[in-house]
């Protein structure tokens, strides 16, 4: 069977606690079709920010659900995200940029109390120059993150918001009601 009722009603909830977080106002969130054939029951998001020095960050989050469960996942609700992040050339010369881009997931999963058990994922650094009549900048940095984790439970509101949370760090904004040097609100 397909459609929205014959999907289980942990699902509905574990989906439906993901899109009550509230996001901050600088991150542009679209829902988009799932991947196909890597559970039984999924749902993704995509997600975008700029930073205040202009860089961009963008990233898509997905639940799957196997109400089996499954034995690598150790559970039956997975998650799984990925973040691209432009870098400035002076922060990707950092040697330890890949452990600092995984600390700011567990960091995150941390702060907003997401239970969760099976966490793992890789942090890729990449680099490329424009050569010719290619347009574009002469060079780039980015940093990839790509993570998955399993959820406790089908309360996945801590999920969303620590992913919503790694997405604004990546780009170097501030926490919510903290103010960057130089900026002011509303006046």
């Amino acid at each position: 069977m397909t459609g929205i009722a014959a999907e289980p009603e942990l699902f509905r909830r574990a989906v439906a606690t993901l899109k009550s977080v509230r996001t901050r106002p600088e991150l542009e969130i679209t829902e988009v079709r799932p991947p196909q054939r890597l559970a039984p029951w999924a749902y993704a998001m995509t997600a975008e920010v700029t930073g205040p020095s202009d860089e961009l960050s963008t990233g898509r989050l997905v639940l799957l659900h196997d109400p089996e469960g499954v034995d690598a996942w150790d559970g039956v609700f997975r998650l799984v995200a990925y973040v691209r992040v432009e870098l400035d050339p002076e922060l990707a010369a950092d040697p330890l940029l890949p452990e600092v881009g995984w600390s700011w997931l567990a960091e995150s999963l941390e702060v907003s109390g997401a239970h969760f058990t099976a966490l793992g994922g890789t942090v890729t650094q990449t680099s490329s120059a424009r050569f010719g009549d290619i347009s574009g900048p002469a060079r780039t940095d980015d940093l990839e993150l790509r993570a998955s984790w399993t959820a406790e439970d089908a309360e996945l509101a801590a999920h969303g918001t620590a992913f919503y949370d790694l997405m604004a760090t990546a780009v170097g904004l501030p926490p919510v009601g903290v103010s960057l040097f130089g900026q002011r609100s509303g006046h």
